[in-house]
């Protein structure tokens, strides 16, 4: 599973002009789901977003999360976070999980952060979506569960 995740003091998603999903503080988080993932993926990825630290402390230092804010997250689900550019210049989703598949892992995760005791919103999966936000920082991060347990540097094995 992949995520992109931006500190925003407000996120919105529209289909057809409609306000579907709308938060003030908090994360805006583009997920995606690949092919292989697991359960053990969504819930690792899910727990780096809603635990990660990115919001300021009264000294300025980032050490707050989304939890301890009081903040939001707005989960928008992203497929296109698997387009794979190796082979040319026209992306290949083929490492992308397939829709139905990733309409259940996407639910899923939805009452899985919610459950981790923060507010979601969330978009409409496989609508045509206008997402527009106000990113705090700049701050954004990048998460990929694929890479769990790697340290920067280490050799990959297997």
């Amino acid at each position: 599973m992949r995520a992109v995740v931006q500190r925003v003091s407000s996120a919105r998603v529209e289909v057809d002009d409609i306000v579907v999903a709308a938060i003030e503080r908090g994360l805006l988080a583009y997920v995606g789901f690949g092919r292989h993932d697991t359960e053990a993926d969504r819930g690792w990825v899910l727990s780096k977003i809603v635990g990660m630290r990115i919001f300021p402390d009264d000294a300025g230092k980032m050490s707050r999360s989304v939890v301890d804010v009081n903040g939001a997250i707005l989960l928008v689900s992203q497929f296109t976070l698997y387009g794979d550019l190796r082979r040319g210049r026209r992306p290949s989703f083929d490492e992308a999980m397939p829709p139905e598949q990733a309409e259940a892992a996407y639910d899923a995760a939805v009452s899985e952060a919610r459950a981790m005791g923060v507010r979601v919103e969330k978009g409409r999966f496989r609508a045509d979506m206008r997402v527009f936000s106000v990113n705090e920082g700049p701050v954004t991060i990048a998460i990929d569960s694929a890479v769990r347990g790697l340290l920067p540097g280490a050799a990959q094995s297997g």
